[in-house]
């Protein structure tokens, strides 16, 4: 592990499985290579030397996530293993960086691997799966693997704005879904946790193409600068909404803007236009969440007093929803919506199931592009904030 934390330093995205075959010898684990999950998260895909290159992943080479041991080690993010049966033994180990799910980690080894040995490859899977989320960042070999499609340039920008799709802490947990992801251009989401508050925004940007991704940039960026001006969540609307009335006028964005306090579970919400929040709890829809409560952004001017603020008491395991309308507009082939109960239906049932509420979510949007049989007419993004109550 020591060897592996050092030789990181200086190494190039492209050169991460080298120091994964150095530290997998040290270790004496037999054979180690990484698994990085796609953009749409259908697939893995091996990440080994010589990988990066623009089409350089067969696509036979790629593992389904539905289906799979390595597809289940990523989906509920925990170990899983082959039987053996007399052949090299495989074990997956998810890799994540808090909360936010990289890939898979396969181990093949003669044999069934010792607790202290699997404790020391998870701690291994842990480390480059930071390594990945850091190295993405100098170059392109990554960023190639993850890549079933050809992105369109309004969703390159789009996803160059993203946080990563899941934050997971003791207190709360956030995780985000967008589609679809190689064409979408209008949505977006972003969140921050900080000084006991947890941020979390939803924006649906008019238009699609180049046009919704430039207001959809300008709306985060002024987002995030107004809260990391300490402004609060009134103010905060305000300033969003007079860059886009600024930069974009005679367009707007629909958006949600939240704040959620860890100590007391006492969550404030503007609905800027936008559909509101559903708030669950205990395996069911407990209410929506009032909406509008606020001009779109870029037209707040057009009501003198602001938008309204609405404060809910959250319970230790409760889960809000947001949503953009591509989500329950989503329309079957006989042109029936995908519609809210439908949504919420599915997201009650696949939480009580105890499945993790970024597997959750990768489900409904994989749900959501079955019933529209994979042609959305309008981007689909949504957001599941969840309270944990530990207040420690």
């Amino acid at each position: 592990m020591q060897r592996l934390l050092l030789g990181c330093v200086d190494t190039a995205p492209a050169d991460l499985p080298r120091l994964v075959d150095q530290a997998a010898d040290i270790l004496g684990a037999g054979s180690v290579r990484m698994y990085l999950v796609d953009y749409a998260q259908t697939f893995l895909t091996p990440f080994e030397a010589g990988a990066g290159a623009a089409g350089s992943a067969p696509l036979a080479d790629r593992v389904s996530i539905d289906g799979t041991l390595a597809g289940r080690a990523y989906a509920l993010c925990e170990p899983t293993a082959s039987p053996g049966d007399g052949e090299a033994h495989r074990t997956y180990l998810p890799m994540t960086d808090c909360g936010h799910r990289i890939g898979v980690l396969e181990v093949v080894s003669p044999g069934a691997l010792a607790d202290a040995d699997r404790e020391v490859l998870a701690a291994m899977a842990t480390v480059l799966a930071q390594l990945v989320a850091t190295r993405r960042l100098y170059g392109d070999a990554i960023e190639h693997l993850r890549r079933g499609l050809p992105m369109q340039l309004a969703t390159e920008i789009v996803w160059s704005l993203l946080p990563p799709l899941t934050l997971s802490t003791p207190d709360a947990e956030v995780t985000g879904i967008l589609e679809p992801c190689y064409e979408v251009g209008g949505d977006a989401f972003d969140y921050a946790i900080g000084d006991g508050v947890m941020h979390v925004a939803l924006f649906d940007a008019v238009g699609h193409g180049i046009g919704a991704s430039a207001m959809t940039t300008m709306a985060v960026n002024a987002y995030r600068n107004a809260r990391r001006c300490g402004l609060d969540l009134f103010d905060i609307y305000r300033s969003v909404d007079k860059w886009l009335r600024a930069q974009h006028p005679d367009q707007f964005a629909t958006a949600i803007l939240a704040e959620l306090v860890l100590k007391t579970g006492v969550l404030r919400t503007i609905s800027a236009g936008h559909p509101g929040g559903l708030l669950l709890r205990d395996g069911q829809r407990v209410k929506d969440l009032p909406a509008p409560t606020g001009m779109p952004l870029g037209l707040g001017t057009l009501i003198g007093d602001g938008p309204e603020i609405v404060e809910e008491a959250l319970e230790p395991g409760d889960h809000v929803l947001f949503y953009t309308d591509g989500v329950i507009e989503a329309r079957s082939a006989d042109g029936e919506f995908f519609g809210r109960q439908r949504l919420v239906d599915f997201v009650v049932r696949t939480l009580a199931d105890r499945v993790p509420a970024p597997e959750t979510m990768r489900r409904l949007i994989r749900a959501i592009l079955d019933y529209q049989h994979e042609q959305l007419q309008d981007d689909a993004t949504a957001v599941l904030l969840g309270w944990s109550g530990r207040i420690g």
